[in-house]
């Protein structure tokens, strides 16, 4: 088994990772902003106001950007399985 492949294979799948969590989180991060500046212009102190809006963005999100995620997992899995006859050493 050749150490290289396995250590691209472990990149690709940490890089895929990555762009399937951040614009979900970059959603959660940026309705977090937008609310505690509200919460400071209005002083209002709720603090079960913050969760709200991060859960209801983050679905949108995930319901919108859903197809694109699977397409991703499903091309890095295609890739996977060409390269697995190299792992096994066929």
């Amino acid at each position: 088994m050749n150490q290289e492949i396995i250590i691209t294979l472990l990149q690709k799948a940490f890089v895929l990772v990555l762009e399937v969590s951040v614009p979900i989180l970059l959603t959660g991060m940026v309705l977090g902003l937008l609310v505690s500046v509200f919460q400071t212009v209005t002083q209002i102190q709720e603090s079960t106001l913050t969760f709200v809006p991060k859960i209801i963005g983050s679905v949108v999100v995930l319901v919108i950007l859903l197809p694109w995620m699977f397409n991703l997992f499903i091309s890095t899995f295609n890739e996977f399985m060409d390269t697995l006859p190299r792992l096994l050493g066929a």
